[in-house]
């Protein structure tokens, strides 16, 4: 009985918490990223120089810092236009959608979760991600009507209270 009440408080906590489960990223690991990208401008092929300018797209997108995921986002977004291997193209969609996730636009996050999804529909990566979008999507939507119940009620109550005086 005990252990069914954990797992109840534990299920209303991560409801309210957010609960994912995507790793976060620190400001060393970027500067180590920052560091290897502007190494490998330095005549590396340009096979490494996109490989290194990936793992800083990674970094920045699951950092904690809004203006470090904004950057992720915009560095994604020039390069996904040039990405001419279905893997690539897989890889950077489902790295926008972490960063659109982070950037709680959930709705874009979604759309390319998805895109990725169809080019690989078995990715576990990308299939968790897009459940705890939903969920995202979910919790707010619960949330929203919470407050607009609560507004309602007030606003009958403020008009049920007006009403009574008035007839005094």
């Amino acid at each position: 009985m005990e252990a069914k009440f954990g797992k109840f408080f534990d299920s209303v906590g991560s409801f309210f918490t957010g609960g994912d489960h995507l790793p976060w990223c620190d400001p060393d690991v970027i500067a180590g990223c920052e560091r290897e990208v502007a190494g490998a401008e330095n005549g590396t092929s340009d096979e490494l120089r996109s490989e290194s300018i990936m793992r800083m797209s990674w970094a920045l997108v699951h950092s904690k810092r809004p203006e470090d995921v904004q950057r992720g986002i915009a560095m994604l977004e020039a390069s996904l236009p040039r990405s001419n291997s279905p893997l690539k193209v897989r890889e950077e969609l489902y790295l926008l959608a972490v960063g659109f996730y982070r950037s709680e636009d959930y709705l874009r996050s979604r759309q390319l979760v998805e895109r990725a999804l169809e080019i690989a529909p078995d990715w576990r990566q990308a299939l968790t991600l897009k459940k705890a979008i939903e969920d995202k999507i979910t919790k707010d939507g619960v949330i929203g009507i919470g407050i607009a119940a609560t507004a309602v009620g007030l606003l009958a109550g403020g008009i049920a209270a007006a009403l009574s005086t008035r007839k005094k």
